[in-house]
């Protein structure tokens, strides 16, 4: 190889702890053409993942590429590719404690939102990938963190990054599931984990509220609110929150709730409410 290719191929492979991935248009901005990369998997400093996707090598013994961690996945984009993508959702709130039951076998699904390169479904990872625009915030990074928690790369058990994933908090989850809602089975679910969620913080609260676009999550977030309860909502001040004009449409069947003006099940009609129907 010559001096030339020597020289970038460290600073290259640097960039690139053991574990994570790297695509074809990341390794030409690097200035590696197609003839080294083909040189590199031969010599072992790259594995071909699929067509135009590379993993730089595991440790002897850690080298399966059966089933991609869906974290290896996320901080290749994130942090070595640098697409403007994060964890959200369920799924980020599932990382912050708040699932509530765990997925019975199959592939479990992997919310994210921003955008991502077209080989992403072609890869045979732990997870499925399930893509959403960023379209309900004005701000399209508000409410984002980093996560505390110490990504490892999953059943291969070595540390491959000492960055964390960027994910929403779960103030911005919770929004972003709400958004995902649009029929009854969505009720259920979400209830379960609005009933653990007691140490939201109002200020995050109102601020994503305000910049939410969305008429129908900022009225269902307040139907499931006033329905748990729960300490900080006293602290948001709903008068605050535009809530559109006329009923919304969203539970074929469902019941017009009298505060917030949206069809939801019968179950998540305040219950003064049920009973006064029941009594009339």
């Amino acid at each position: 190889m010559g001096h030339q290719k020597t020289q970038r191929l460290k600073p290259m492979l640097d960039r690139v702890p053991p574990g994570l991935l790297v695509d074809t248009q990341w390794l030409k901005g690097q200035g590696v053409d197609a003839k080294s990369i083909h040189n590199y998997v031969a010599r072992g400093w790259l594995e071909r993942v699929v067509w135009s996707v590379y993993r730089r090598p595991l440790p002897t013994g850690a080298r399966s590429l059966s089933a991609l961690s869906w974290e290896s996945v996320l901080l290749s984009l994130q942090w070595i590719m640098k697409y403007d993508v994060h964890l959200g959702g369920v799924s980020a709130l599932d990382l912050a404690g708040y699932a509530h039951h765990l997925p019975l076998g199959g592939t479990p699904p992997i919310h994210l939102y921003g955008g991502v390169p077209t080989w992403l479904k072609r890869l045979p990872s732990n997870a499925r990938f399930v893509v959403h625009r960023r379209n309900i915030f004005g701000d399209n990074h508000l409410g984002i963190m980093d996560s505390d928690r110490r990504t490892e790369a999953g059943s291969q058990a070595v540390s491959i990054w000492p960055y964390p994933l960027r994910v929403s908090s779960p103030e911005r989850g919770i929004l972003e599931a709400l958004d995902e809602v649009t029929d009854r089975s969505g009720f259920e679910p979400l209830d379960k984990r609005f009933e653990s969620l007691t140490m939201l913080r109002p200020r995050v609260l109102m601020a994503l509220l305000t910049a939410c676009r969305s008429v129908k999550v900022r009225r269902l977030f307040f139907v499931f609110a006033d329905r748990h309860g729960h300490a900080w909502r006293k602290h948001l001040d709903a008068g605050k929150i535009g809530f559109g004009s006329g009923p919304r449409a969203l539970v074929e069947g469902g019941r017009l709730h009298p505060t917030y003006r949206i069809y939801v099940p019968d179950d998540f009609i305040p219950r003064s409410e049920s009973e006064a129907d029941a009594g009339a």
